[in-house]
């Protein structure tokens, strides 16, 4: 981990990539336009290229790379490795953004799911695949960003209006998934199946605490000079339902909304992402990442 940064850029000819640790309800640009000026007072440097490889969604958190200067111009390359993610998906129930972003839309039935149909289920997941986007996501439809036409649509009240058809309009994806573990189950009745000791230091240690109770979360609690308060988060943990913690390698490009999606559909039923933590991207991993502040301090004026 880098400990000190001199004022001269120059000094760094392959530029600089700092892991920063997302934090829960912050865009990707809330990051970069955090740093951003940071980066300019300690380089003083006003055209400083600043960038990141790898857009995380704002529920999500996690490793994000952040590049200073000519490491702006390997960012296509630290965002094609590959990344492993720990995934929470509730079943039998489905959201328009397939995560928390929006409320349940339609319920289904569960009571055949169990720790074991999850793993075989995905067995089914491992290898290349073709992928459809979520509406909510950044493809591109027809010129137009899908979220941009589906957020359009969900504020009229006309998200009903998109269908499967539409869900085809978007581009596929070709992905591979190379590994899947089932890293924890919990049935709706309360008893859980755990098959790893350590999955609290996977999944709730690595989380920040606005994310620990985020039914609860507010902008006083929230890191300051950003906009994430505004990110709605729908509460369905008091549906009683199922979920799953899987850990996940894939390649990029892969949506894990849109895994979640499919999972449900595979086991018969409906799924959305319940939280998400990327843990590693390339070689980068969540333990050696930055936080916010963290980076800030690295990057002060002097």
């Amino acid at each position: 981990m880098i400990d000190v940064l001199t004022h001269d850029i120059t000094d760094y000819p392959e530029g600089i990539v700092l892991p920063v640790n997302k934090p829960y309800r912050w865009t990707s640009a809330d990051v970069i336009r955090k740093l951003k000026f940071a980066a300019f007072r300690h380089f003083r440097k006003k055209n400083l290229k600043v960038g990141h490889a790898g857009t995380l969604d704002p529920l999500a958190t996690g490793v994000l790379l952040v590049c200073l200067g000519p490491a702006c111009k390997r960012a296509q390359t630290l965002q094609d490795h590959d990344k492993e993610y720990i995934a929470g998906i509730r079943f039998g129930a489905t959201t328009p953004s397939y995560d928390l972003e929006k409320d349940v839309d339609r319920r289904f039935p569960y009571e055949h799911i169990t720790a074991d149909a999850v793993r075989e289920a995905l067995q089914g997941f491992l290898g290349p695949q073709e992928q459809v986007a979520p509406l909510f996501s950044a493809k591109s439809v027809d010129g137009v960003r899908a979220y941009e036409m589906a957020r359009k649509l969900y504020r009229s009240g006309r998200f009903a209006e998109l269908d499967d058809a539409a869900l085809e309009n978007l581009h596929r994806s070709k992905i591979v998934i190379s590994e899947l573990e089932l890293l924890e189950y919990k049935a709706p009745a309360g008893k859980a199946f755990s098959s790893a000791k350590n999955i609290a230091d996977a999944t709730e240690n690595a989380l920040p605490a606005a994310e620990k109770s985020t039914d609860n979360a507010t902008e006083a609690n929230l890191p300051e000079g950003n906009a994430s308060y505004r990110i709605n988060v729908a509460d369905t943990s008091a549906l009683g339902l199922p979920e799953a913690v899987v850990r996940i390698v894939c390649s990029k490009g892969t949506y894990i909304r849109a895994f979640a999606r499919d999972l449900g559909e595979a086991l018969g039923s409906g799924a959305h992402l319940s939280s998400l933590v990327r843990s590693r991207s390339g070689d980068y991993r969540l333990e050696d990442c930055l936080s916010v502040e963290q980076a800030l301090d690295l990057l002060k004026e002097g």
